[in-house]
């Protein structure tokens, strides 16, 4: 990113990998005095600067009324520097520099939610990744510069709360009416990490002692009513903190962190140092008021932003390419903490859910990019599920080859070399190599390419010599902007079952990492291998990428009768899972009969709701519409996907009859003896409610308004679903009771418009009533995102009046949000895979939406879709 070469950036113009220079100078401190007023805000900057490499001193600002300027001392004049709309450049500045700015700000008017701005009435919060903090004053605003940063937080008293990042140093009174806190960070860090926070909140208060015996006050900042939904957090906080210094052996190292819940939030959360701020969604959490997945995601999210205070923040990326260093390992980390929380195999489940159904469509559209992007128009825009999800999943690739023992030993070797560092991709899998003594560079490329492979299997049994054979062979869609792609390494983890008897299987092949196991583990890196398997009595059923052990597809001739036969037989819960998506997706997409796998899910499940309720629940999922149309290339028509699998869901309900009810009545959450118990059985008995008004049976409408009164928010939204979307007597009655209950609490009422936006025969006029309803805000994504989401569950409704309404906010949100509105865009991006005349309709309304919009956000993405 040579930014000192190129002091003047235009709007559009890409930024490459292959041109990263160092900063001319870094910043040894940082002094920032910011006062607020109703109308504006000042902010002061005192930087301590030394020269690095030649060139000029360029400093990075966007939106801001420079009122002074002084270099070591010297006030500056016009003439003594360049400023245009994105920088401020001093040309033959000294090597030593003190430079003193004074600048002016507008956070009571800032829609973007970037920088400082006012979220309410009674807060104002800052975000800053990526390139926020410009917005705030003029700075060398890149991740590889790191600075001490000490901050005084001014503000008038109706905003008790004045917070930033670091230990509190001092508070006291300007006046009257205004009053002040300072506080400095030890750590060195990039601008992207800093927050403050001004605002008129309640706290929740605790503690934590490290295993260094640092005792940590911990605190939680949100309005007074929320204040007891900030229990969970609380605990998944602790317990994240736990969690790092047993399984990466990371304490904490500030006396205290702090968490701050806004509804007015782009993101779900920000890992600012000491100092996370967090959309509400992420943090406010209780069963009455919020539904179990709510409540795991909480958990998740709230150890994610904790665990980045090392991978992200001790160590954080040496440029925006590199995002996929910190957000990939961090996601991994967060996932694999979750995994500790219920299932382990039910949280795999859901990771390689949100893999397929987001990032595999990414990574085969126009949107495609490597996890380590080469080039890009607008950051923004690479906050991707390619970034983050594919992300992790290399970092699983790694850590499942290591084992646990050696990629511990990489892992304290990267935290050993780069503490206080900006760093690569390159740095990261180097130290994991060092640390473990096995070699991963091979693995990069798997950062550098997009598109997801396809793994072909061929499998070949001699009767005779009693060899069992695999055949690998791998390949990638040819990409226009990257024609030379080379094979990627692919962990294959196997195991083999006696076809009979269900029994795993002894593993004797060379070609894996261990012989003589039942668990196995194969290194697939070259574009063709097989393998071979002695000593196998018998033709057996072999199970593949067990766990999902890497993010592909693949492709292997299994018969119905082979995958009914892991369902039932499998150890591995993931994989008795993907074989009853595979049989899905025969059916649906290749027009299967169903018989097998009904057969196959009434064999299997007595046992399993017995066992592991949640994993039961999840052998219910049947792909989604919007899943099923990524799968189709051409000629997709979503009426027939969604005809096809309305049929199955019929016949899948017939087939339980009776058994629904039963079930049903025999489920009770509050005997279970934890957590994951009682979500499991919750989750089964809204599946099974919803089977038996499937069937027509009347007294599901029932079941269905008790549970609603009586259940908590799983069960009530549940139950609340299957009375909107069956148009059951009691279904207004219900919509009108919820909304009273839950007019006050933002994030319930979300629900309340989603699940109107998600009925199955929504209308354009449902989201004409919504959207003009008086609580709708489009200042406030999470309200935008509860109708447009409802609104995207229905492929049908999407590709038909949905196109406006997607278009229409992406043109409104290009000026006064274009985060969130590059994003709603991009549920467009699969438009070219219509039937026409869909497809040429849909380009058209497309094309009118170019010369609309201004934003390099939405921009970028509308010209990446359509470059098709």
């Amino acid at each position: 990113m040579n930014i000192a070469a190129n002091p003047v950036i235009e709007a559009d113009q890409t930024i490459y990998l292959k041109d990263y220079q160092k900063p001319s100078f870094v910043v040894d401190s940082v002094d920032l005095n910011i006062q607020v007023y109703s109308d504006h805000s000042l902010v002061s900057s005192k930087l301590e600067m030394q020269r690095q490499t030649a060139g000029d001193l360029v400093l990075l600002g966007r939106d801001l009324e420079l009122q002074s300027i002084r270099l070591n001392g010297q006030p500056l004049n016009a003439s003594d520097y360049h400023l245009d709309a994105e920088q401020l450049v001093i040309a033959n500045a000294p090597d030593q520099v003190s430079l003193e700015i004074v600048v002016k700000i507008h956070p009571e008017s800032n829609t973007m939610l970037e920088g400082l701005y006012q979220a309410s009435s009674d807060l104002f919060v800052t975000q800053n990744e990526p390139e926020g903090f410009r917005k705030i004053t003029f700075y060398p605003d890149r991740p590889d510069v790191l600075s001490v940063f000490t901050t005084r937080v001014e503000a008038d008293k109706k905003y008790p709360v004045l917070l930033a990042n670091g230990n509190l140093l001092e508070t006291g009174e300007v006046d009257a009416n205004r009053h002040y806190a300072i506080w400095q960070d030890p750590t060195k860090k990039p601008s992207y990490l800093f927050a403050c926070v001004i605002g008129d909140l309640a706290v929740m208060k605790d503690h934590y002692v490290t295993s260094e015996g640092r005792n940590v006050a911990l605190e939680i900042y949100a309005e007074e009513k929320d204040i007891p939904k900030c229990k969970i957090a609380m605990e998944a906080l602790k317990h994240s903190m736990r969690w790092d210094e047993e399984h990466y052996g990371l304490p904490y190292d500030l006396d205290n962190y702090m968490i701050v819940a806004t509804s007015a939030f782009n993101m779900g959360a920000m890992e600012n140092k000491g100092l996370n701020i967090f959309n509400t969604s992420c943090v406010l959490a209780d069963e009455e008021y919020t539904t179990d997945a709510a409540i795991m995601r909480v958990q998740s999210v709230i150890a994610h932003e904790y665990f980045h205070n090392w991978t992200g923040n001790r160590i954080t990326c040496r440029d925006w390419f590199q995002l996929c260093l910190k957000e990939g390992l961090t996601v991994f980390r967060d996932q694999s903490f979750s995994e500790d929380l219920q299932s382990a195999a039910v949280q795999r489940i859901d990771d390689v859910a949100v893999l397929k159904a987001h990032q595999f469509p990414e990574d085969s559209g126009p949107l495609s990019h490597p996890p380590r992007p080469d080039h890009f128009v607008e950051i923004n825009n690479f906050y991707t599920a390619t970034v983050y999800e594919k992300g992790a999943e290399i970092n699983r690739m790694m850590a499942t080859l290591l084992g646990k023992e050696k990629f511990r030993q990489g892992t304290d070797e990267y935290f050993r070399r780069h503490d206080g560092q900006a760093v690569t991709v390159e740095d990261w899998v180097a130290a994991l190599t060092a640390g473990s003594g096995v070699d991963l560079s091979n693995f990069l490329t798997w950062y550098n390419q997009p598109g997801t492979p396809k793994l072909q299997v061929k499998a070949e049994y001699d009767v005779e010599t009693q060899i069992y054979r695999l055949s690998f062979k791998q390949s990638l869609k040819p990409h226009a902007k990257y024609p030379n792609l080379k094979a990627v390494p692919i962990p294959v983890a196997l195991a083999l079952f006696d076809a009979e008897s269900g029994e795993q299987l002894t593993l004797n092949s060379k070609a894996l990492f261990e012989n003589g196991v039942k668990d196995g583990m194969y290194l697939f890196d070259q574009d063709e291998a097989t393998i071979e398997f002695s000593g196998v009595a018998a033709k057996p059923v072999v199970s593949l990428l067990r766990n999902f052990s890497a993010p592909v597809n693949l492709d292997f001739d299994y018969s119905e009768k082979e995958l009914a036969f892991l369902l039932q037989y499998e150890t591995n819960g993931f994989n008795q899972w993907q074989a009853t998506q595979t049989l899905l997706e025969r059916i649906l997409l290749d027009d299967q009969p169903a018989e097998i796998y009904i057969q196959a899910m009434l064999n299997t499940l007595p046992d399993m709701i017995e066992k592991d309720p949640l994993l039961a629940s999840r052998l219910f999922d049947v792909p989604s519409e919007g899943y099923l149309g990524s799968r189709i290339d051409q000629d997709y028509q979503p009426a027939m996907i969604q005809e096809k699998r309305e049929a199955l869901l019929h016949t899948l309900a017939r087939a339980f009859g009776e058994t629904a009810k039963e079930t049903y009545l025999s489920l009770d959450p509050d005997l279970q003896s934890d957590f994951s118990q009682a979500m499991g059985v919750r989750a089964l008995r809204n599946i099974m409610l919803t089977m038996m008004a499937r069937q027509g049976d009347a007294s599901a409408f029932d079941l269905a308004y008790e549970r609603y009164h009586t259940g908590n928010m799983s069960e009530r939204l549940g139950a609340l679903k299957v009375l909107v979307w069956n148009d059951a007597p009691q279904a207004q009655e219900a919509l009108a009771d919820f909304y009273s209950r839950f007019e006050d609490e933002a994030l319930s009422l979300d629900q309340w418009f989603m699940v109107q936006a998600a009925h199955p025969k929504a209308t354009d006029a449902t989201i004409a009533y919504l959207t003009q309803h008086p609580d709708y805000d489009l200042a406030v994504p999470n309200r935008i995102r509860a109708v447009s989401g409802g609104l995207n569950a229905n492929p049908v409704n999407t590709w038909s009046f949905g196109v406006q309404h997607f278009i229409g906010l992406a043109k409104y949100l290009d000026e006064k949000n274009p985060i969130v509105g590059s994003r709603l865009l991009q549920v467009l991006s699969r438009w070219y895979t219509l039937a026409e005349p869909q497809r040429s309709e849909v380009k058209a309304q497309l094309e009118t939406l170019k010369p609309l919009v201004k934003s390099k956000n939405v921009s970028e993405t509308l010209n990446s879709m359509l470059s098709v």
